[in-house]
């Protein structure tokens, strides 16, 4: 299986990260990102939570210092959409996303996946593909009791290192989400497993992603 490089280490990257709630990038991508940094790679971060509401903004606003930590430049914007009601709230929210294109012109984008179970996660990938249909975007998955996993393109693999670094994070950071039946460390690392052995990582581990349109120069 070839190998694509988004950047070498020394090299800048510039990422947007999208999340419809304050947990949604670290599940998705935490590891890409935490393993982006760990290689050298001078990571420009614009970290977006739509839904960072009460007790989830300083959760989102912790989680994300944590996972950026290290990299060359972190901004993080953080929305107070109303949970579970972003297919109505469906034009401020195009307005918002639309806004970042005056803030950041991303290399890549991190987004949730377009078939996601959840309202919210379709209603922002919608718009992400609206607002950046001239960049590369990502969509990242997310577990869930729906059991709407897909089929995935694009794998990052990670080393243990990094994985159990995402887990601890995962925990630490998001008290709110630690009574969900599903959020917890076997869930995370069973995922990680299942796509490390479909791109047959060395580690064993990857984050996946559906790539639904790339370009080779």
């Amino acid at each position: 299986m070839r190998a694509l490089q988004l950047a070498r280490p020394g090299e800048r990257l510039s990422v947007l990260c999208l999340g419809a709630h304050s947990d949604d990038i670290e599940i998705g991508a935490g590891a890409t990102i935490l393993g982006w940094i760990a290689a050298g790679i001078h990571l420009d971060i614009h970290w977006c939570v739509l839904g960072a509401r009460e007790s989830r903004a300083a959760e989102a606003e912790a989680s994300a210092a944590a996972f950026t930590a290290g990299a060359a430049n972190v901004r993080v914007e953080l929305g107070q959409f109303k949970d579970g009601f972003f297919p109505y709230d469906g034009a401020e929210i195009k307005a918002w996303i639309e806004g970042l294109k005056s803030k950041v012109s991303p290399d890549v984008v991190l987004t949730h996946r377009r078939d996601d179970a959840h309202q919210d996660h379709r209603e922002v990938c919608k718009l992400t593909w609206n607002a950046f249909r001239d960049h590369l975007i990502l969509e990242y998955e997310i577990p869930k009791w729906d059991g709407d996993l897909g089929r995935p393109n694009f794998y990052v693999p990670l080393d243990k290192s990094l994985l159990d670094r995402k887990i601890a994070y995962l925990l630490q950071h998001f008290a709110t989400q630690r009574s969900k039946d599903w959020f917890d460390a076997e869930t995370f690392r069973g995922l990680a497993r299942l796509r490390g052995m479909e791109c047959r990582s060395p580690s064993g581990y990857a984050e996946a992603y559906v790539a639904r349109k790339m370009r080779l120069a």
